[in-house]
Formats: structure tokens, C-alpha cells, sequence
């Protein structure tokens, strides 16, 4: 039986007709969105304005800088200190590459094995964040000291033999070395990797390991052809925010290294706050942003997980 409505009653003559009703919370979305704009804007977009500015100005401290398009800096800027920049990549994309081999199994032990375990290892791995960077670092130069337990167990397995062959240590110590340098980075990092890593790893749905093992498939081609690929945004999102950081760090270059492992980020920072060569501080921050944004996206698009940026 289909249901009957009753029409409007008809208006008066001369009544004025009703006005449509009014769609309520049109405007609250971005009202919402006002206060994460703001804060964009104020402290992200103007100050790489002001930042672009001052990389094409010239002039002194004592008679001011001005405004003269002074592009060339740019080019004098890499040409001086291209040997930073590619120590910077080749620090953090070790430290990287460390993370992610010892921050994977880690991650997978958490998401698939640890049980009542979980949430305890998950607060060991984050208590790092609850200790200061600086106080962190400065505690692996303790570590690190030369005659320390450190020292001794690698001089005692002959590994400083080699890394000293390859550049990495000097003789019989690893403080003022890259060795040093690389492992506060992939320690002071290494959580950005983890986190990532274990939130995909656990949701991956544990049927499809059981289907796999009805299939007659070996534990390590499961993990090859199912646990792997699908943990792959963590693998990219970990990697991008471990290797971004640690190239643009200078903390652990000026702890734990030497004038010979100095980073990019040290050199930006004595530009600003020593040598006071503004410019040329400003025009090294924006060329390590440009090759960063750059290698981003090569590695984003050559992972396959272009919905990522």
C-alpha cells in the first residue's frame, strides 16, 4: 500500500513565499582548518619568505643587507661546500639504512610476536623522547670514550681495524670519527623508524599468513611475497622520516665528530651564528631543502607509493 503525502496548504494572496532553510555548519570545516593555517603561515610560509630574501641580498652587518638578486651566491655557496652536502647524504642514508635493519625486526617482533609484551616494549622504544637530544647525545659520547667498554670490544674483535681501512675510525678510537657520527644519528633516529614500521606491520591481518602457509609457503617467502610489500608505506614513511632529520643535523657532527665529519647543518649554522654570513646560510638552507624535496620524490615514486606525498 504506498503511503499518501498531504501538499502544502496554498499561500494567501499576496503572501511572501518561504525562504529556503539555511544549511547550518557550512562554514565550520574551515574554521576548524583557521588555526592549523595560521600557524603555517606565520611560522613555516613567512619565514621561508624572509629566508628567500635574504639569500639574494648583499652587503655587510655593519652597513645592512639589502635586496639585489644576487643569485650567483647559490653557485658560490655549493661550489665551497658541496664536500658538506655529501657527507651529509652519506651519513644519513647509512644512518638510514642501519634504522631500518635493526628498527625492522624490532617492529615485527612488537606487531607479531611480543603478546602481553607489546605495550612494554613500545614504551622502551618511545622513553628515549622523554630524555633531551642534547643530553642523549652527549651520553653517547661517554659511550664512545676512548679506553671505554666500547672501545675495548671492538679493538678486542679487530673491527676497528677495518673501519680504520675504510676511513671510518682513526686507529684505536671512534670518538672524532664518521663511525661515531653515524651511530648517534641511527640511535637518536631510530624510534622515527620503528613507530612507522609497526603501524603498518599491524594491520596487516594475520589470515594472510595462514593462507600462505596453506599454500605451502617457507616463513621467508611469506614475509618476501605477503609481510614485506604490504608493510611498504611504513618502510617508505619510517625511511623519509629518519633520512630528513639526519641530513639536516648538526648535534651529533659537533659532539661526537670533527672538523673532518662536519655536516651541512654545521656549516648553515656558523654561517648564521658565527661568521654571520646571512646570505649565504640562507641560500645553503634552501639548496639542501631543494636536493632533499628532490631525492623525496625520486625515492617516493621509484617505491611505488606516490599517495604518500
Amino acid at each position: 500500500m504506498s503511503t499518501l503525502t498531504e501538499a502544502p496548504p496554498p499561500l494567501a494572496p499576496g503572501a511572501p513565499e518561504p525562504k529556503p532553510p539555511k544549511r547550518r555548519g557550512r562554514w565550520t570545516p574551515y574554521w576548524l582548518l583557521l588555526p592549523g593555517i595560521l600557524w603555517l603561515l606565520v611560522f613555516f610560509a613567512l619565514p621561508m619568505i624572509y629566508q628567500a630574501s635574504t639569500s639574494v641580498q648583499t652587503g655587510s652587518l655593519e652597513q645592512g643587507y639589502k635586496v639585489t638578486w644576487h643569485f650567483a651566491t647559490y653557485w658560490d655557496a655549493l661550489s665551497a661546500y658541496w664536500p658538506q652536502f655529501v657527507r651529509s647524504v652519506l651519513y644519513a642514508g647509512t644512518a638510514t639504512i642501519l634504522c631500518l635493519l635493526l628498527g625492522y625486526p624490532l617492529a615485527y617482533l612488537i606487531a607479531f610476536r611480543a603478546g602481553r609484551w607489546r605495550n612494554l616494549i613500545m614504551i622502551l622504544v618511545i622513553a628515549p623522547f622523554f630524555t633531551s637530544f642534547l643530553i642523549r647525545t652527549l651520553a653517547w659520547k661517554t659511550i664512545l670514550a676512548d679506553g671505554g667498554p666500547v672501545v675495548g670490544a671492538l679493538n678486542t674483535l679487530h673491527v676497528l681495524d677495518v673501519t680504520s681501512w675504510l676511513g671510518w675510525t682513526a686507529g684505536d678510537r671512534v670518538l672524532a670519527t664518521p663511525l661515531a657520527v653515524v651511530c648517534g644519528l641511527t640511535y637518536n633516529f631510530l624510534p622515527f623508524m620503528i613507530l612507522p614500521l609497526y603501524t603498518s606491520l599491524e594491520r596487516i591481518d594475520g589470515r594472510l599468513h595462514e593462507a600462505a602457509g596453506d599454500l605451502y609457503a617457507r616463513p621467508s617467502t611469506t614475509f618476501r611475497k605477503v609481510t614485506f610489500p604490504l608493510s611498504m608505506p611504513g618502510v617508505v614513511s619510517g625511511t623519509l622520516l629518519t633520512f630528513i632529520p639526519a641530513a639536516g643535523d648538526y648535534v651529533n657532527a659537533d659532539l661526537l665528530g670533527s672538523t673532518d665529519t662536519r655536516m651541512v647543518g654545521n656549516v648553515i649554522q656558523t654561517q648564521f651564528l658565527r661568521v654571520l654570513d646571512y646570505p649565504t646560510a640562507a641560500a645553503l638552507s634552501f639548496i639542501l631543502m631543494a636536493a632533499i624535496l628532490l631525492m623525496v620524490t625520486l625515492y617516493i615514486r621509484r617505491s611505488g607509493t606516490e599517495d604518500l606525498v
